[in-house]
């Protein structure tokens, strides 16, 4: 009886390895131990980051929330209660973009935050 053997899957394994380490340099797109390294790691830092750019994003959206509400005479944590108290749910990715975009409609977002602020 012949000796079977699992090379087929295992080709099929080193390829799609080897794919995905395409673009690094020397050993990292070559050798198949440091490939494996190389794409653990990589993948472990896209997980990271993934979550990190979230929270970028919302260190982003207060900035920007913040340097609006101070054009309009109202600190960043001040307008944030007061929307909470004045019953008014806004995103902050929503709030940034109002802020750059309807400066008008912001104009109004304040109003209604002093308005909560001081009921």
């Amino acid at each position: 009886m012949p000796r079977a053997t699992n090379s087929v899957a295992r080709h099929r394994s080193k390829k799609r390895l080897m794919k995905r380490a395409r673009g690094m340099v020397l050993a990292r797109s070559k050798q198949l131990k440091v490939v494996k390294e190389t794409v653990r790691r990589a993948d472990a830092y896209a997980w990271r980051d993934r979550r990190a750019r979230k929270r970028d994003f919302r260190g982003l959206w207060i900035t920007r929330i913040s340097a609006a509400c101070r054009l309009r005479g109202v600190s960043y944590s001040r307008f944030i209660a007061g929307l909470t108290k004045a019953q008014i749910q806004v995103n902050r990715k929503m709030l940034s973009e109002i802020a750059i975009h309807d400066p008008a409609a912001f104009d109004a977002l304040v109003e209604e935050a002093k308005k909560g602020l001081a009921a």
